[in-house]
């Protein structure tokens, strides 16, 4: 699939079939997450693939009861080290654990995409309850959950969603 199919076709998805992914597309899709850009390369992320139902069913209830985010194959869950006494370009400081672990994610979600995959990022979540159930240590934090799978419906990639035209999006020179 070309690049800017996939980015021009993303979209949160949020029924999915139960279909089984096969583990090669799994590994595909992670390893390209994993070769994101990171500050310094510190590549200080961890991804937890739950595919227990039981734990994806708490999930669900850490999440708020967002029903979708447990009725997949698999929930992924991005967790982020943080990176002390790091001050990136004294502006970033400790938010550069969210910045590095954002872009892994969204690696994550496009490589998903490629695949044929559905996804949607989760930003609504009790932390703490979500590192114990899974094991989370204590100086890492959970950035980002997302359900994956193969949508349910057949052209949940062709919806049209008003973006940003490009005058909107871009200034030249200045602000």
């Amino acid at each position: 699939m070309d690049f800017y199919e996939v980015i021009n076709t993303r979209r949160s998805i949020r029924k999915y079939k139960a279909t089984e992914i096969p583990q090669e597309v799994i590994k595909k899709v992670m390893i390209a997450a994993g070769i994101a850009p990171s500050g310094r390369n510190r590549q200080k992320w961890k991804y937890i693939l739950v595919y227990d139902k039981k734990m994806q069913k708490q999930l669900v209830e850490f999440c708020r009861n967002q029903e979708f985010v447990g009725n997949c194959p698999v929930t992924v869950v991005v967790c982020g080290a943080s990176i002390p006494q790091h001050n990136r370009g004294n502006y970033m400081g400790e938010f550069g654990m969210l910045m590095d672990t954002s872009i892994t994610f969204t690696h994550f979600m496009l490589a998903a995409r490629a695949e044929g995959l559905g996804t949607c990022w989760i930003g609504l979540y009790d932390n703490e309850k979500v590192k114990t159930l899974l094991d989370v240590p204590e100086d890492w934090d959970v950035v980002a959950l997302s359900p994956l799978g193969y949508p349910e419906d057949e052209n949940a990639f062709h919806s049209n969603i008003k973006r940003l035209d490009y005058d909107e999006l871009v200034s030249i020179d200045q602000f």
